[in-house]
């Protein structure tokens, strides 16, 4: 049981690691637009059925909203990107 919960855990935080990674890499590319940029991916997973690629795409928005004071967040600006990708 132990050797279980030890193992979710691990890959929990794997999986965390890699939505983190993947924001700061977006923060770098350009710090700006990064917030949109996984939105867009986001928009783009869920437009392609990828449910499991949708919700990691989604963590990483808000981990990029969470650490940039410079990323742009504006919702109707959200909305068209994912009307778009629809």
């Amino acid at each position: 049981m132990y050797r279980a919960l030890r193992l979710w855990l691990e890959l929990r935080r794997a999986i965390r690691r890699r939505w983190q990674a993947d924001a700061r890499a977006l923060v770098q590319i350009d710090e700006t637009e990064a917030y949109y940029a996984a939105q867009r991916l986001a928009a783009r997973a869920r437009a392609d059925g990828l449910t499991g690629d949708f919700l990691h795409w989604t963590k990483v928005a808000a981990e990029v909203a969470r650490v940039s004071s410079r990323a742009n967040m504006n919702l109707a600006s959200v909305q068209a990107i994912v009307d778009k990708e629809l």
